[in-house]
């Protein structure tokens, strides 16, 4: 049996790098029944930190796709702060995308938790 993970994120990272065409394909289909579950979630997640580069569309669609769940009850717990912190330092460096995310969900956020706000503050947000 394939797993649709390995292989999709194969087939999208082939050249290394999400163009503007990928991303058209990759939100067309994750969003065909108008709903991103967390699953489909952590794969764009990955796709994005294993990419040499992405176009803006792209990561402008993941953290669209990401702030709802992570935000989904207006506060960010611990569970939430931990989700993030593996997502945000998966590639050992966090970007200006990161850091803007990091700080829409702060200033978004009704509460946020301890882990949280270390978070930010190692990501200098």
């Amino acid at each position: 049996m394939a797993d649709w993970r390995s292989l999709s994120k194969a087939l999208a990272l082939a050249d290394g790098a999400i163009d503007t065409k990928e991303t058209e394909i990759i939100i067309k289909e994750f969003m065909a029944d108008g709903v991103l579950d967390r699953s489909e979630i952590e794969w764009l997640i990955d796709v994005r930190n294993s990419s040499s580069s992405r176009v803006e569309a792209f990561d402008k669609f993941v953290f669209s796709a990401l702030k709802p769940m992570v935000l989904a009850d207006g506060q960010v717990d611990a569970d939430e702060a931990a989700w993030l912190r593996k997502f945000i330092f998966a590639d050992g460096n966090i970007d200006s995308g990161e850091k803007a995310f990091l700080a829409d969900i702060k200033a978004s956020a009704k509460s946020i938790c301890p882990e949280f706000a270390q978070l930010c503050s190692e990501a200098g947000v």
